[in-house]
């Protein structure tokens, strides 16, 4: 079985910057940089069977790149208590589009598509009861800026649980689609 998820490895240059940000928060369990990845789709624990289709089925997404910078922070919450902070990925609009041909590539294998509302983000820290308190770390960092890069591919990747918290490896990269001459090779 492997556990996988779609997501864009940013730049060292952009994780970096995260990193820099990074802090201020008791008890947070904060992203290392080899973790920081904007997720296009988890899949869960997949046989190995599904996984070489899931890998076939997204070597056949076409696009072009995809614009990716950082504006803001925000907090995920359960029943009320923030359990996740992350980076807001702006513009959006890129990181959408690639989700929704994502989720078209994994239905024609038989994956449904996602449920939730798609919210593209960097995951930087996450929370138990007895983090906090996180208003410190909002009123510095609530405009957070890293300037748009483009994105030149997207990946799968395998999950692993370890004691010492989710380890992340690249299985395969997928590339965008160059621009011609004469335009876009695809839109």
């Amino acid at each position: 079985m492997h556990r996988l998820f779609v997501g864009i490895d940013p730049p060292f240059d952009v994780k970096d910057a995260l990193m820099e940000a990074m802090g201020g928060i008791i008890g947070a369990r904060w992203q290392s940089e080899d973790q920081l990845h904007l997720t296009l789709r988890f899949l869960g624990e997949r046989s190995f069977r599904e996984a070489d289709d899931i890998a076939e089925a997204l070597a056949g997404v076409r696009t072009r790149s995809v614009a990716i910078g950082i504006a803001g922070v925000g907090l995920f919450d359960r029943r009320g208590r923030p359990n996740q902070l992350w980076a807001r990925v702006s513009p959006p609009q890129d990181a959408t589009r690639l989700h929704r041909k994502v989720d078209r590539a994994l239905l024609r294998i038989g994956i449904p598509g996602e449920t939730r509302a798609f919210l593209p983000h960097i995951t930087l820290a996450r929370f138990s009861s007895g983090s906090g308190p996180l208003d410190d770390f909002m009123v510095r960092h609530g405009d957070l800026k890293i300037p748009t890069y483009t994105a030149d591919e997207f990946c799968l990747y395998e999950s692993r649980l370890t004691s010492a918290g989710a380890e992340y490896t690249i299985v395969e990269r997928y590339p965008f689609a160059q621009e011609s001459l004469f335009g876009p090779s695809f839109l």
